[in-house]
């Protein structure tokens, strides 16, 4: 089935509380930003469309735009701080996976950032980083086959092609473990790790995948469950207002979902996925074949070698 540990992964969580709660906090802001400002929008709403014959139509975009606005307002800010909270977290999951110590007298979200700004540098080599690693997920997919590969049967080109979809969203964590990977090889150019690191995932892209895939189906269903419980305490807060307005609890209680999966079921499955591609990888070397199959499929993967070329610890090299 799947080759990770539950217990020893809810363990890891709870030794990185300090995290969890800081995600926590930072989700709980961000959700409550999206309340206040679809019940704002909704009453505002609701006022001016008291002026014709359809005031709850007027409260539903009212809401709509409150929530739009809230969106666009938090979305870089949201990725930057919980890009660097997420990437100092997974530093020192590396750390409790190999089993060291954490420092005595300072806090895990410091030491965590030290670590991340003795590697990386500035944010934007991380995010820059980030974002080639993100754009070779398709890339990693094709090469793999997927499950299209093991269903040579007429007639099922359909459930493959879903089943190819959920594949590729299983891989949503391909460069949190590859930033874990750089983290703790400690090399000297963060581009020449990532390649490697990339290489590696791709020649045990089954494994990888059937474990990813495995814990997308958990979050989902406890995503799932969450959801249905947020439903009641969100149309409270809604109750308020009449007619069709109560269908935005049903958005509310998304958002709550989305908030509750990034803010603890995400670490959880970032840290069992560390786990079992480090273990895996623990006396392997990247395979040249992967290596020119993923240059040869993917500009991102190219770029990552140009950078490599031209930088020294993620930094570029002075003329």
């Amino acid at each position: 089935m799947w080759d990770f540990s539950i217990g020893r992964t809810i363990g890891i969580l709870a030794r990185t509380m300090p995290f969890i709660l800081m995600r926590m906090a930072i989700y709980f802001v961000i959700t409550l930003a999206f309340i206040l400002a679809s019940g704002t929008g909704a009453g505002i709403g609701y006022g001016v469309g008291s002026l014709s014959d359809s005031p709850e139509s007027f409260a539903i975009w009212g809401g709509i735009f409150g929530m739009g606005f809230v969106g666009v307002a938090v979305y870089w800010a949201r990725e930057w701080l919980l890009y660097m909270v997420k990437a100092a977290h997974i530093a020192v999951i590396v750390k409790l996976i190999d089993g060291e110590a954490l420092p005595d007298g300072k806090g895990q979200v410091a030491y965590g950032r030290e670590i991340v700004t003795a590697r990386f540098g500035e944010a934007n080599v991380l995010f820059a980083l980030d974002q080639l690693i993100k754009g070779m997920i398709a890339a990693i997919t094709g090469l793999i086959g997927g499950i299209a590969a093991f269903l040579p049967i007429p007639g099922l080109d359909g459930i493959a092609r879903f089943a190819n979809t959920v594949i590729r969203l299983s891989l949503t964590y391909v460069d949190e473990i590859i930033l874990g990977y750089n983290i703790r090889t400690n090399s000297d150019n963060a581009w020449e790790s990532s390649r490697h690191g990339l290489v590696l995932y791709a020649q045990n892209g089954i494994k990888m995948v059937k474990n990813a895939v495995w814990l997308s189906v958990f979050l989902w269903l406890l995503s799932i469950l969450v959801f249905v419980l947020a439903l009641a305490p969100a149309a409270a807060i809604l109750y308020a207002f009449p007619g069709e307005i109560a269908g935005l609890s049903f958005v509310v209680a998304i958002v709550f979902a989305w908030a509750f999966k990034a803010a603890v079921l995400e670490p959880f499955a970032i840290a069992a996925l560390m786990a079992v591609y480090l273990d895996t990888i623990r006396s392997q070397v990247p395979d040249p074949e992967w290596d020119a199959k993923l240059t040869g499929a993917s500009d991102k993967f190219r770029a990552l070698a140009e950078n490599a070329r031209g930088a020294f610890g993620g930094r570029p090299v002075a003329a």
